[in-house]
């Protein structure tokens, strides 16, 4: 009996006493177990945070008791494995620190712990605030771990690298300035954006969106359904109102953005009644060959009209010179006479020559030569115009002299030496081939003729450049200028130019390829490929220096002469000066730098301002003339002020800047 309550006691003391002991004093032998914590730092150092080194003894047992997720908001400290597996002694102490600091967090799983995962630090990038101070906390709270060993974030390739023991900020550091630039970067991205964005960008939407609403309301299943029909009506009238003559977004109303929403509902009821594709694609290629054709069809009326707007002038203009003439006609002989008139033949001084029919235009090329020029008084200005305009044209240089240059108005009819015989081109203006062409066979059929139906081509006058020495048969050198130019330099340093034995000296115009010679001349005859080079170079009329001694001793008329009898058929070339020119002084022309000359401002808005501002001579070749309401708005002013709008013949002609 005894016995046996010994044997009770023996066992209650066993099974009480044992665990106490056990709790309260822990195995010395701890560090014989067999487990080996010395890690790579190469292997499994970072994969995912639940590897973040919990793999070992006891706390593996942890991880299977528990909760993985939960054992992840517990550690705040880097658990630090050295590549010493000697280095052993210290673990225990660290595991059971970190077991109870687990342990406590999987009590609660909302507990906050003072510090937040490094690993989350820096695989997450949480915000910026927190990260220097939780990277400083769990460096500080565990004694065990080596500076040498806290993770760095390698801003190059985004990968986890190793600090010294110098950097042991840098984490945060880098992370910091890592979080600073991203919202910079993003910034600039989307500032790179809008600046990318068109101007028109919500215009052309609301446009492609009335497009579908109109193909929607042509098909027979969208038809058959009234109130689909009735708002997609709706909706078009609604943006069309809205798009209005607005040409770039901020010109849209402010309520643009709900109407192309409401638009784009009524499409999506469209899309759901018409499921078949095949008919909106038939319908919409309809569309656009219609919209081709309708394109096609107003180019070429809208080129016939511009032409037809070039070639007629103003009311005002034709006003002018009948007033001008009734004028010329009232003085005497003796004040219809110009001052010095003993300058005409000195060929020391600098001759001009303009040939035209416009006088207010030659007004301009004058008026801004002289006002440019360092003593005008040297300065003659010759100027030929036909029997129609010869006193408007003498009576306005009369009464508006150009300072104290010499002026000199002479009229085709005086030159009785140019005649049929002796020039081809005056025998062809006046053939019933060339009348043909012009009034009845090719009248209009032909975008590409259209620019040759202008009456200059017929007039005599554009091919007065080819005489220039029989009309000034005392003269060395004359500086020809085209009728729709603007002078804004002094010309005078063009006489001083050494030709180098050239007869021509014009600027190039070969910056596009429109300017060489295969686009004037016709390279499928042998003539014109046997003499010339598709490739070569064009240059400019309406501002060339010819010199006539080199002129007369390589006989150029007589080479112009040559040609012009080769082209009758207008086989070589159309029609126009500048062909003929290019053939006759090939090889004959010496290039100028491209800043006497400047062209373009009659056709082509986008020409440099500085090179505008720059130049000595702006010249507005092309059908948008100074003069003419259809003229660049932005060029004319160059040309305007060089006219005395409140002059009492243009007033009553009612020419207006």
């Amino acid at each position: 009996m005894v016995d046996t309550r010994n044997m009770v006691v023996l066992l209650l003391c066993v099974i009480v006493v044992t665990p106490i002991l056990l709790y309260t004093h822990p195995l010395p032998t701890f560090n014989s177990y067999s487990y080996s914590y010395s890690y790579s730092s190469d292997q499994h150092f970072i994969q995912h945070p639940t590897a973040f080194a919990f793999n070992a003894g006891p706390l593996n047992l942890l991880s299977q008791a528990q909760d993985t997720s939960t054992l992840l908001k517990g550690p705040i400290h880097i658990v630090n494995y050295t590549d010493d597996s000697n280095n052993t002694h210290n673990l225990p102490q660290d595991l059971e620190h970190v077991s109870a600091r687990v342990l406590s967090a999987t009590k609660n799983d909302e507990v906050q712990i003072e510090g937040e995962n490094p690993i989350k630090l820096v695989t997450h990038g949480i915000n910026q605030g927190n990260k220097s101070n939780n990277l400083e906390k769990a460096d500080t709270s565990s004694d065990n771990v080596n500076a040498e060993d806290a993770i760095d974030y390698d801003d190059s390739d985004g990968k986890l690298t190793k600090s010294s023991s110098h950097a042991s900020h840098r984490p945060s550091e880098t992370l910091a300035t890592k979080h600073e630039q991203r919202p910079t970067e993003s910034s600039e991205m989307m500032n790179k954006q809008k600046e990318q964005t068109p101007s028109d960008a919500r215009i052309r939407k609301l446009k492609d969106q009335l497009i579908q609403a109109k193909v929607y309301l042509s098909l027979p299943a969208v038809k058959n359904n009234p109130p689909v029909t009735r708002e997609l009506r709706l909706r078009v009238k609604e943006g069309l109102r809205t798009l209005g003559d607005a040409t770039k977004d901020s010109d849209l109303p402010r309520n643009s953005n709900e109407r192309m929403k409401a638009i784009e509902q009524s499409l999506m009821k469209g899309r759901q009644i018409q499921d078949d594709c095949a008919a909106a694609v038939k319908k919409l290629r309809a569309m656009l060959h219609s919209t081709e054709e309708q394109h096609r069809v107003h180019k070429k009326q809208a080129l016939f009209l511009t032409q037809l707007t070039a070639k007629t002038l103003p009311k005002g203009l034709h006003c002018l010179p009948l007033r001008l003439t009734s004028e010329y006609y009232n003085l005497n002989s003796s004040q219809q006479q110009f001052p010095n008139q003993e300058k005409l033949q000195d060929p020391q001084l600098f001759h001009y020559a303009i040939f035209s029919d416009n006088i207010l235009a030659t007004a301009v090329v004058v008026n801004s030569t002289a006002a440019h020029a360092k003593d005008s008084s040297k300065h003659v200005f010759h100027i030929v115009t036909d029997r129609l305009n010869y006193a408007a044209m003498r009576m306005w240089f009369l009464v508006n002299p150009p300072g104290k240059a010499t002026i000199q108005v002479q009229k085709i009819e005086d030159f009785t030496w140019l005649n049929s015989s002796y020039s081809p081109i005056l025998k062809q203006l006046g053939s019933p081939s060339m009348i043909d062409y012009y009034f009845k066979t090719h009248r209009a059929t032909s975008d590409s003729n259209l620019k040759f139906q202008n009456p200059k081509y017929l007039s005599i006058l554009n091919h007065l450049r080819f005489y220039l020495p029989e009309i000034f048969p005392k003269l060395n050198k004359v500086l020809f200028l085209d009728d729709d130019i603007v002078v804004q330099k002094d010309l005078t340093g063009l006489w001083s130019i050494d030709l180098k034995g050239n007869v021509n000296g014009a600027v190039e115009t070969c910056a596009e390829s429109f300017h060489r010679f295969d686009r004037y001349l016709n390279f499928s005859n042998p003539l014109i490929v046997k003499n010339f080079d598709p490739r070569a170079c064009g240059w400019a009329y309406g501002m060339n220096v010819f010199d006539l001694l080199e002129w007369k001793r390589q006989n150029i008329t007589e080479v112009y002469h040559n040609w012009q009898k080769l082209n009758h058929d207008k086989q070589l070339w159309k029609l126009g000066t500048l062909p003929p020119g290019l053939i006759t002084f090939w090889k004959r022309t010496l290039p100028l730098h491209r800043m006497w000359h400047v062209l373009g401002l009659g056709y082509n808005p986008n020409i440099n301002q500085k090179d505008i501002e720059h130049a000595a001579v702006i010249h507005y070749n092309g059908n948008m003339k100074p003069w003419l309401e259809m003229s660049i708005p932005k060029f004319r002013g160059y040309w305007t002020k060089h006219v005395d709008y409140g002059h009492v013949y243009l007033r009553e002609c009612n020419i207006n800047p």
